[in-house]
């Protein structure tokens, strides 16, 4: 991995000092930049753990792609800065169905820093900008909320976003150390199962610094601040051109039926 290079696409110039200061704004800085989204998986292009791939992907064509690929590859750079990172499984709240899911439904990070364990995800979508320490006695402000962190059924650790007097779960982890090749099951499943809300609509999305803009299926939504705009694209073209414009990426219109 060029880690120049990888820097260059996240935009990032600041020192490479491995300090909590500099995980903040690697986080910032890849959040701002690498959208976050499932587009193979409607083209039909398997998504493979391959980090080789991942680096191609998203550091060479200037794509995004989900929890697996961004978390995964993203450790890498983590770590060739000097970091002391692990990858974690994560068990994501469904809302729709009022539970949570399978183990390796969802990879995320912990990094080491100063004594001190901190949560990092740029592969959630809608999420924390900041490192979350786990700290679980104090609220966590955050650029996109507040967050807050519990223990859940003595074996995991819960993530929440506070909302008014309430909290809304994200996902369960635990800090057990897992390998790459752990995630394949589930990141074929996502790819592959209509359970899964990826096969549903395709999905670009990337936080701005006051919102967030999105895409999915046929409908882009701008939110900034209190307001939003949602406007539908009329055909593939329209599309092309919106992801090309507002994400950076570049695609070729299928050749079996001229769709993403």
């Amino acid at each position: 991995m060029d880690t120049q290079a990888y820097l260059s696409r996240i935009g990032y110039q600041g020192g490479l000092e491995p300090n909590l200061e500099t995980l903040t704004a690697l986080q910032r800085a890849h959040l701002l930049r690498v959208p976050f989204e499932n587009l193979d998986i409607h083209l039909k292009i398997p998504v493979t753990l391959d980090p080789d791939a991942h680096y191609e992907k998203i550091v060479l064509r200037k794509r995004g792609g989900f929890c697996y690929e961004l978390n995964g590859l993203f450790r890498q750079l983590l770590e060739a800065i000097g970091y002391d990172t692990i990858l974690v499984s994560a068990k994501v709240y469904n809302f729709e169905r009022g539970r949570f899911g399978p183990e390796f439904d969802h990879m995320a990070i912990i990094v080491e820093v100063g004594r001190e364990l901190y949560l990092v995800d740029v592969g959630f979508g809608e999420f924390a900008f900041t490192p979350l320490v786990l700290d679980f006695q104090i609220d966590q402000p955050d650029p996109r909320g507040v967050f807050r962190m519990r223990t859940h059924d003595q074996e995991y650790l819960l993530v929440s976003k506070a909302e008014g007097l309430s909290e809304k779960a994200q996902y369960l982890f635990t800090i057990i150390p897992r390998k790459l090749r752990e995630f394949e099951g589930m990141c074929r499943y996502h790819q592959t199962s209509p359970g899964s809300h990826f096969t549903k609509k395709r999905l670009c999305s990337l936080p701005t610094e006051n919102g967030r803009k999105t895409l999915t299926g046929n409908r882009f939504k701008i939110t900034h601040g209190i307001g939003e705009i949602e406007v539908d694209m009329e055909n593939e073209v329209e599309v092309r051109g919106l992801l090309k414009r507002e994400f950076g990426i570049e695609l070729e219109m299928s050749s079996a039926n001229g769709e993403l």
